[in-house]
């Protein structure tokens, strides 16, 4: 289907989505907001899907909400959103995902898949929150990050003080959401915001490698199960996890991908695996 304010395309086991409104650095709408969840949940339940990439057209990678779309719910406007008629529905969330991640921006968390943020420029305001409910974000030495939620007389939006602390430590979300000033990439790699700092015109190229490096080198099956690991351990306490995990590990020793992963070692291969 054809999206009117992203681009989505999938190859190589990798599905890349990118915000597409160049001309106003990517500001978010509630209409990419939706045309971008339905993208990754498309993505997730696609077989020849591994990896999600997010990235943003031109020279931003999405500035926060646009201006327009906030003045206009100053005034109590529409907050419906439509995507295109030949969207596709989608398949419910199972059954096991939390609650919490099952919001408007939380269900990233919920996906079987991992979603890499590829920061190409700012990512400022919604632009920054949104991003923290994906797996990993990589960014251009050209990134900026800031939340502005102090600036234009908001609040840490989104579950935004509940995740940064937890990313970044106490004191530098303090520093981010209150002061809302605007950081580089460097800073943000101090402070453990982003995984890795890439050369500008390196960026994609070099996310693209890692990402397909997890789609062919990794069991589906096991990116699926760690990411529950992950998020799921949020709502739980040390004990729970140890038994989960514990009983987790037991099972994956009778799936077709450990024996595949035992077998691609020791035969000196790269694995084939199938998620099964």
């Amino acid at each position: 289907m054809g999206y009117a304010e992203i681009l989505f395309e999938v190859s190589d086991g990798i599905a890349q989505v990118t915000l597409d409104r160049p001309d106003k650095l990517n500001a978010w709408t509630l209409s990419m907001g939706a045309e971008v969840e339905h993208a990754l949940r498309s993505a997730d339940a696609d077989p020849a899907v591994r990896v999600i990439v997010v990235t943003g057209a031109g020279k931003g990678y999405c500035a926060g909400a646009d201006m327009d779309m906030l003045v206009g719910l100053q005034g109590g406007g529409d907050t419906t959103t439509a995507l295109p008629a030949d969207a596709a529905a989608l398949p419910p969330l199972p059954d096991d995902v939390p609650a919490a991640l099952r919001g408007p921006y939380s269900y990233p968390m919920s996906l079987s898949k991992p979603v890499i943020a590829a920061v190409n420029g700012v990512a400022a305001g919604l632009g920054l929150s949104y991003m923290l409910y994906y797996d990993m974000r990589f960014a251009s030495d050209r990134a900026r990050f800031g939340t502005v939620f102090a600036r234009r007389g908001l609040v840490a939006e989104h579950g935004s003080a509940f995740l940064l602390p937890r990313l970044v430590g106490m004191h530098h979300a303090a520093d981010l959401l209150l002061s809302g000033r605007l950081i580089d990439a460097r800073e943000a790699l101090a402070m453990g915001l982003v995984n890795r700092v890439i050369e500008h015109d390196r960026l994609l190229p070099e996310v693209r490698e890692y990402a397909y490096e997890l789609a062919t080198k990794c069991s589906p099956r096991s990116l699926k199960l760690m990411k529950r690991q992950l998020y799921g351990d949020l709502f739980t306490d040390l004990g729970a996890s140890i038994q989960l995990s514990d009983e987790e590990m037991v099972r994956s020793f009778g799936t077709e991908d450990f024996k595949e992963g035992v077998a691609s070692f020791l035969q000196r291969r790269p694995p084939r695996f199938t998620g099964r």
